[in-house]
């Protein structure tokens, strides 16, 4: 495929395709990887430590745009393009795995705004905002609930007298809770319970036992960090 070729090709794609329609084209990648940008911050940045990816969401979506509009000519270009790309390799490591889907919504809108298939990229963007809109519903859902594993031990002839108020008071201040492990070590009787939607703090909740049983130990593991209350 000669240099004249390339031409040909080039002005067939203009004779088909208005300069207006491909100035559209490009200032809607842009926006749309703006748009990304806004939710990646909103959704996702005050909660890791991620790469700061979506500083590359603007230039990543307008040169995706302009090469699959490139490679409409025709497909011997296109191979050319796709192998000279080749030798690029992304250094920044991908730190958090959202990071994964941010960047293919990039690559989908802008792959949307060069086949000019607008209708189908609001269709993307209101799936995509109402998917991390329950995905944030869920995870305030799962906090709320503060699930976590309350381990404590007490002397063993302590255990047959304390057993049932330790578990009265478990079932006041979580919504519940079940007994996963017991062993008696140099008489002392460990008990490890897991819990759902912790009532209180764990302040409280470690003062209430201490006030029930004799124990000698209380360590309560949460399933998120800074769930203490």
């Amino acid at each position: 495929m000669n240099t004249l070729d390339v031409l040909s090709d080039f002005q067939d794609m203009q004779n088909r395709v208005a300069p207006g329609i491909l100035v559209l084209s490009l200032l809607t990648s842009l926006l749309t990887a703006y748009l990304s940008a806004g939710l990646y911050r909103i959704f996702y940045e005050s909660r890791g430590t991620g790469s700061q990816v979506h500083r590359a969401f603007p230039l990543l979506s307008i040169s995706i745009t302009t090469l699959f509009i490139a490679i409409q000519t025709s497909l011997p270009l296109a191979l050319g393009l796709l192998g000279s790309l080749s030798i690029i390799r992304f250094r920044t490591p991908i730190k958090e795995p959202e990071e994964i889907g941010f960047i293919m919504l990039v690559i989908s809108s802008a792959i949307c705004t060069a086949t000019f298939n607008f209708h189908l990229l609001v269709l993307l963007y209101s799936i995509a905002v109402i998917s991390l809109i329950l995905v944030r519903g869920a995870r305030t859902w799962k906090i709320l609930r503060r699930s976590g594993l309350l381990i404590f031990a007490l002397p063993d002839e302590a255990l047959s007298d304390t057993l049932e108020l330790i578990q009265e008071l478990l079932k006041r201040q979580t919504g519940s809770c079940k007994l996963e492990n017991s062993s008696s070590r140099d008489g002392e009787t460990s008990l490890q319970y897991s819990f759902s939607n912790l009532k209180s703090d764990v302040a409280t909740l470690q003062q209430g036992l201490r006030s029930t049983a004799p124990v000698t130990s209380v360590h309560i593991y949460l399933d998120r960090a800074g769930g203490s209350r």
